[in-house]
């Protein structure tokens, strides 16, 4: 887009007052200082351009309430950022930012806040003050700490921090009560606090790809858990309390070291999914069979030499993976015929 095309469209925008303008991806690196004039916008896109910085001129547009900035080019938010009181969403996705204002702490109305795939190593404290906030995002980061005043965020109903570099979360994450969806994939964490058991309305816990050796007797607290993954961590063990957490559909624990699975397992009558490929499992409770709802279940590269026979109570098991394990019950030519013939032979 020519400057003098963007500034037709400016000079319309400005005759028709209009609040809402999307200039994205017109590969923009400035803008004319006209885009000031437009103090009616409470909404303005440009996301896909090629912006190093922030035009002071959007900083005179103090009704903006919604603001994508994501997937340009800037290195840094002006002070003057604390001028947009009014907004609810602010998307900085896909920059180079490293480092944010203390002033971002002013934005006391943002609901929405992204800013996954930049270069931050640390959030400023004041974005705790953000206690509007229903939704953070910071993916893709390497950021190894969270502020302890997160705990503040006590409206957040969604929170993502996957890749980043965090070994380890603050004991005040427990304060995020209103939580429905957590996602910690692909960080550092070896181990999880206590409190993570106070987030009661958790309906989804995603921690791939950390180094997680054990779970606390508080993870059964979750009790409206419908998704818990826990995949390519060391976990050796599950606690019993996990039988607790009796809404799960779906439970992905692929690469850890399991050995065995807590008696309890079977108290999760509503898993649709259990996948436990890549473990040590070397055999597997009866009360499996008490999985009524398991449509999927995920052994294979495990050490089984045998299946409890209960196993042909799983009515609904469409898929049974059992490759590379040394089973001698039932036989491979029985487990190479598929699901449905496994599950006869434990019927007959």
């Amino acid at each position: 887009m020519t400057n003098e095309e963007l500034l037709e469209i400016i000079e319309k925008a400005a005759k028709d007052e209009v609040t809402s303008l999307d200039l994205h991806k017109h590969q923009l690196t400035v803008l004319p200082k006209e885009l000031g004039n437009l103090t009616n916008l409470t909404r303005l896109s440009l996301y896909g351009n090629e912006l190093e910085a922030l035009p002071p001129q959007i900083l005179q547009l103090t009704r903006l309430k919604e603001l994508d900035l994501s997937g340009n080019q800037l290195t840094a938010l002006p002070e003057e950022i604390r001028n947009l009181t009014n907004l609810t969403n602010l998307a900085l996705d896909n920059n180079k930012l490293t480092v944010l204002p203390t002033e971002i702490g002013n934005l006391t109305n943002l609901t929405g806040l992204s800013i996954d795939s930049n270069q931050l190593i640390a959030l400023p404290e004041e974005i705790c003050n953000l206690t509007n906030l229903t939704r953070l995002s910071f993916d893709s980061n390497r950021l190894t700490v969270l502020p302890k005043g997160i705990g503040n965020l006590t409206n957040l109903s969604r929170l993502s921090c996957e890749s980043n570099e965090l070994t380890t979360l603050p004991t005040e994450i427990g304060n995020l009560i209103n939580l429905t969806g957590l996602s910690l994939d692909d960080n550092q964490l070896t181990q999880l606090p206590t409190e993570i058991g106070n987030l009661t309305n958790l309906t989804r816990l995603s921690l791939d790809n950390n180094k997680l050796t054990a779970l606390p007797e508080t993870i059964g607290n979750l009790v409206s858990l419908k998704q818990l993954s826990l995949d390519n961590n060391k976990l050796k063990a599950l606690p019993k309390e996990m039988g607790n957490l009796t809404n799960l559909t779906v439970l992905a624990i692929d690469g850890n070291e399991l050995t065995a699975l807590p008696e309890a397992i079977g108290n999760l009558t509503n898993l649709a999914t259990l996948s436990l490929y890549n473990n040590k499992l070397t055999v597997l409770p009866k009360e499996i069979g008490n999985l009524c709802n398991l449509s999927k279940l995920s052994l294979y590269n495990n050490k089984l030499t045998a299946l409890p026979k209960e196993i042909g109570n799983l009515s609904n098991l469409t898929s049974l993976s059992l490759d590379n394990n040394p089973l001698a019950s039932p036989a491979s030519e029985i487990v190479q015929q598929g699901t449905q013939a496994i599950l006869a032979y434990f019927k007959d």
